[in-house]
Formats: structure tokens, C-alpha cells, sequence
């Protein structure tokens, strides 16, 4: 149920519902939880057995988080993560003598101050309203807040709340045989105490009189459970113990958490057992303390002076009126990125199946013999195709080829479905187009296509105009020869397909390619193409590179301004069409299964996420 529904039903009879409250019940007070308390033992032993400064360590960093628990994983110096017994071993490691732990639990303590479900609850008891607490903290907040809630009230009007830590079990007692509520029963045992609780000796076995009290509590009450996560045996194996009586827990059960799935097994295990035997159980899902205790507060009746006092403590709301920005928005990316956004792509390709097993390398050989233009892609006897369907079958009738209805494409799942969008994504992008495709195993590409004598004067006529902005961007040749060395080159760009935010985008990176005479080794990692770090777009030769010096000088005089003016001109020439619409081969309608993209002409980009004077700046 919700927090406000759990408001609701209390609200009615609250005297019948008794509370147990957690460490968790304290985390808005300042006071650490038991789970900050377990990695500040975790950090500290982890520094201790590694020999780290404590001062290098951040607990509230991931990378430092998950590097403490690889380590102590692998040393098993600590129970698994969420064990019940994790946090009294951590403890006990850290701080083996008793005064110590101690002086621990004090120092934290002194940190806090009651917050705003403590307050709450402190009216509530002062109110008469609620008879019965149970805490395993050690902490007095509770109790103090009870105080400072009887000093609003006339002298004869105050209830004064009995606190029964284990070293005091017989005020307990005595509350429990004469029903002289209000009771705030400490179970693991007070900050003052010499006696308290958390190894795991000290936690194995409850106080017998304390157990008897708590056990008693529910079997007059029910119960509503607050910040505990249900780490102590001793504790859980009491709460067991009343499912076995009659009639537990009468008046409901009730266990407050953040969300269902965060119960530990011990939990849903007594929560299913509660179910069992008959109790009226509800897990309230509320993220915390004092949201409960504001939806307590608006439904349960209390007198002005306690709900004045408790509203003077409320948190500052997170929702507050702002007064907006009038200043004028800077209109232009901070950062543009060389992508464009897929806006869709092709769902399904033409199945073909065949009479063996085969590759996609083979068919791509066999289609191109051929001369049919088709991107395929196989997995094993069967093929994903975009093409035309009568030359598909034509072409690879020695396989035995048949048409088999469409295959789903799942970019996202199959490598062979990725790699197939990927080809004719690169294929779309070119067709019909003064580009290339070059398709290599380490990443497909496309260059400007050199102009040639034998072509129509028409033709040259529309290349030299549709790259008329690339030109003027670069300022300089998309073709031509390197100086002194001769060798052909050729502006180009480097693709990607790739998924960012559940969304497909298409990566773009400018490069210059030179073309190296045949029979010359190029080393694998001049294959690659150009690694992200290079900004200059200068790919690594181990044998050396005759045309490194030149492309590096090309590219280093080119500033941010010439750089968006390339990555713009690049973006308009790939998306040039009918709406950023394309397809890989330009079927007919009913010939075959078409590759057909439609992709937004507008880069990605982003804007600051605050203003700064740097953005002021005219050049």
C-alpha cells in the first residue's frame, strides 16, 4: 500500500499499531545508516589490509565501492554482501574491543538531531496517540522529541514515555505486566548503556526479558516497521516467534521500504510466514521517514500547539516557486557532434534459405561475380538480403537458393543483423552520390569520388555542384596528389552505426585518405582507420607513413570554426534528399526487399547546463 493509504487506516484506531524503528528511521537525522556504517568499516579495512591513506578513499564513489568489495570478495574477509550477519563482522573486524565500538556508536550519535518523522512521532506519544516503541538504535532522538512535544502541553496534560534499554529490561517489564504505556523499548541498548549490541556474539541471542516484552507487544498490537532492514537473527528469530502464538500481531503488519524488491530474503521470508498464519500484512512503499510521518501528520488529528510544533521543523519543501531566467538563452551548441539521428531504418530483410551451411564473406564474393546488387548477410543456412529477389535466386541457384518470407532485424542482439545495416547504411549514403563505399572489416567508409575525363559533361557538372559546400568548407581540393610524393588522396569520412539512448545514430569522422602503391605493407593498425584521440585524424604506421607529415599539416591549422563548417557540410551532403529519406538500392516496388533509412539532416549536439561568463565571448 502507499504511504498515504497506510495514513489513512492509522489514523483510525492508533493506539493499536506499535512502531519498530530502524537505523534508516535516523538517516534524515544525520545519523549514519547501517549500510553507510558498513562501508565506512568496508573503506577501512579494505585501507588496512591494502596499506591505502583513508584519505584517498571516497565511499560515496561507485569505481572506489565496487573496487573495496572486489577486493574483500576475493579475500573473503567479510559474509557476502547482505548477509544478515555483514554488518556485526564488519563491526567486530574494524573495532574488536567493546569500548571502542562504543566511543563509535557515541561520535555518531552527537551528529544528529531529530528530524521530522521523529518529531512526528514524539507528538504522537506525547499525544497519546502511541503506546509502544521498539528500536534497535542507539540513539535518544525519539525520546527527546517526546520531551520537547510534552513542552508544549499544560503539566497535567503531558505523558511521559518510560525508556527501557537492555541494561534497564526490568522498566520494560514492569510497562508490559501494567500496561503503563507509553514504552520506548531499546532492544540492541542505549548510547549511555555499558551493555550494546553489534557484534555477532553480542547480536546471537536477545536479551530474554526484552524478547519476552517484544514478544508480548505483538501479540496486543500491531505493528508498523521503520528504516530496519532485518540483519539481526536475534531479533528476526523473536518476531518469529510471536507467529507462533495466537493471534499475532492483531491489529496488521506493516513494513515500510523505498521499493518491494529492496527486502532482504529474511524479511519476505517473515513477511510470507505472517501471511500464513493469518496476519493482515501490507508492505508501504515510502522513501522515507518524514514523507511517511507528513502523510501521518495530515490525517491524524493532533492538537495546535503539538502540530504547530511539529510544522515548525518540517523540511524545506523540494519543490519551491523560483524566479525563472528573463536572460536571453544562448541559441548555438557548445558541443556538436559529427552523428546523425536514424529516425528509421529497416525492420525486416528478405530470408533466404539454402541447401548447406555458408558465409557471409562467400556470398558477398558469389553476389559480386555476379553482378547483383544486394548487402546479405548469412547465419548458416539461411540469409538475410536486401536486393532484388529474381537475381538473388539467379545468382545463387548453385545453393540452391528459395525465398522464405522476411527475418526480423534486432541491431541491438544479432551482430549479423547489425553488420548488414551497417553495409547498407553505407550504401545508402552513397547512392546517387559523387561518393564512394569502401567496406572493410575494421570499418566502412566513404571518400569523394575523383573526377574523370570519360565522364558525361553533365555529370561532372552535378558532382562539382553537390560537393560545392564541402568544397568551401575545407577550402581546399577533396582530391588530388600529395606533393612530392605523388599519391593519390582522397576527403573522406569514416561511419558508425551506433546505439546511444535507446536511439540509432549514424557517427561520421573526417579523414584524409591516400591511397599507397599496391604490393606495400600496410600494418594492421593502419587498417583500422584513425584512433578517437587523434584530432587531426592522423592514423598510426609502424612501417612508417610517406604521407603522415603532409596529412598532419593539412589538418592542424584547423580550428573549432573550420571543424563545424567540415562536420555541417558533411552532414548536408549525406542527408541531401527527399526528407533525409534513402534507400540502399532503389528497388522497384515488388522487385525485392529495400534497405530505406530516413535520417535527420540535423546533427547532435548540446547545450550548457549553466551559464557562464566563457559564453559571452565573441570570437
Amino acid at each position: 500500500m502507499s504511504a498515504k493509504q497506510f495514513a489513512t487506516a492509522f489514523a483510525l484506531r492508533p493506539n493499536l499499531v506499535s512502531w519498530f524503528l530502524g537505523a534508516g528511521a535516523s538517516a534524515a537525522s544525520g545519523i549514519p545508516t547501517g549500510y553507510a556504517m558498513i562501508r565506512d568499516f568496508k573503506a577501512q579495512i579494505f585501507c588496512r589490509e591494502a596499506n591505502v591513506s583513508r584519505r584517498e578513499i571516497d565511499t560515496a564513489d561507485p569505481v572506489w565501492s565496487e573496487r573495496i568489495d572486489a577486493f574483500l570478495r576475493q579475500r573473503s574477509l567479510l559474509p557476502p554482501e547482505n548477509d544478515p550477519t555483514e554488518y556485526a563482522a564488519a563491526f567486530e573486524a574494524v573495532y574488536p574491543q567493546a569500548r571502542h565500538r562504543r566511543q563509535y556508536i557515541e561520535n555518531a550519535i552527537a551528529k544528529g538531531t531529530a528530524c521530522f518523522g521523529q518529531k512526528t512521532l514524539g507528538s504522537l506519544i506525547a499525544a497519546g496517540k502511541v503506546d509502544c516503541v521498539f528500536t534497535t538504535n542507539f540513539d535518544p532522538l525519539v525520546e527527546e522529541a517526546t520531551v520537547s512535544a510534552n513542552a508544549q502541553l499544560p503539566l497535567d496534560a503531558q505523558v511521559r514515555p518510560t525508556v527501557a534499554a537492555i541494561d534497564s529490561a526490568e522498566r520494560a517489564m514492569r510497562c508490559l505486566n501494567e500496561s503503563a504505556w507509553p514504552l520506548i523499548a531499546k532492544l540492541h541498548g542505549d548510547y549511555q548503556s555499558i551493555a550494546i549490541k553489534n557484534t555477532g556474539t553480542e547480536l546471537e541471542r536477545q536479551d530474554e526479558r526484552m524478547r519476552h516484552v517484544l514478544v508480548e507487544a505483538g501479540k496486543r498490537f500491531g505493528m508498523m516497521f521503520v528504516g530496519y532492514s532485518g540483519r539481526d537473527a536475534s531479533i528476526m528469530e523473536a518476531l518469529g516467534a510471536i507467529l507462533e502464538g495466537r493471534d499475532p500481531f492483531p491489529s496488521g503488519l506493516y513494513w515500510m521500504t523505498s521499493s518491494a524488491s529492496r527486502l532482504l530474503p529474511a524479511v519476505t521470508q517473515f513477511l510470507s510466514r505472517a501471511h500464513a498464519a493469518g496476519v493482515d500484512v501490507a508492505i508501504v512503499e515510502c522513501a522515507t521517514f518524514d514523507e511517511l510521518a507528513s502523510d501521518i501528520l495530515s490525517t491524524v488529528d493532533l492538537i495546535d500547539p503539538l502540530c504547530d510544533w511539529v510544522m515548525a521543523g518540517r523540511p524545506a519543501p523540494r519543490l519551491v516557486p523560483v524566479q525563472l531566467p528573463t536572460a536571453e538563452a544562448r541559441s548555438y551548441p557548445v558541443l556538436r557532434y559529427s552523428s546523425l539521428l536514424i529516425e528509421a531504418m529497416p525492420r525486416t530483410a528478405r530470408r533466404v534459405t539454402l541447401s548447406r551451411a555458408t558465409t557471409t564473406p562467400e556470398m558477398r564474393t558469389i553476389l559480386k561475380e555476379k553482378g547483383c546488387r544486394a548487402t546479405v548477410a548469412a547465419n548458416g543456412k539461411e540469409l538475410a538480403v536486401f536486393g532484388n529477389d529474381e537475381e538473388i535466386l539467379a545468382a545463387l541457384a548453385p545453393y540452391d537458393a528459395r525465398l522464405a518470407g522476411e527475418v526480423e532485424l534486432n541491431p541491438g542482439a544479432d551482430s549479423w543483423a547489425l553488420g548488414l545495416l551497417y553495409e547498407a547504411l553505407v550504401r545508402a549514403l552513397g547512392r546517387r552520390r559523387p561518393l564512394i563505399p569502401r567496406y572493410e572489416r575494421s570499418g566502412h567508409s566513404l571518400v569523394v569520388a575523383r573526377a574523370r575525363p570519360q565522364d558525361p559533361a553533365e555529370r561532372a557538372r552535378r558532382d562539382k555542384q553537390i560537393l560545392a559546400r564541402l568544397r568551401s568548407a575545407y577550402n581546399a581540393d577533396l582530391t588530388g596528389r600529395v606533393p612530392k610524393l605523388g599519391l593519390p588522396f582522397q576527403e573522406g569520412v569514416f561511419l558508425k552505426l551506433e546505439q546511444v539512448n535507446a536511439c540509432w545514430w549514424c557517427g561520421f569522422e573526417p579523414y584524409t585518405f591516400v591511397q599507397r602503391p599496391r604490393g606495400e605493407t600496410v600494418s594492421e593498425a593502419d587498417a583500422k582507420g584513425p584512433p578517437a584521440s587523434d584530432p587531426m585524424g592522423q592514423r598510426p604506421h609502424h612501417g612508417g607513413d610517406p604521407a603522415g607529415d603532409w596529412r598532419r599539416e593539412r589538418w592542424a591549422q584547423r580550428y573549432n570554426r573550420n571543424w563545424a563548417s567540415i562536420i555541417d557540410a558533411w552532414a548536408q551532403l549525406l542527408t541531401a534528399g527527399a526528407g533525409g529519406r534513402m534507400a540502399a538500392l532503389g528497388l522497384a516496388d515488388g522487385a525485392g526487399i529495400d534497405a530505406v533509412f530516413e535520417i535527420s539532416p540535423v546533427t547532435g549536439w548540446s547545450r550548457p547546463s549553466h551559464h557562464h561568463a566563457y559564453f559571452n565571448r565573441s570570437k
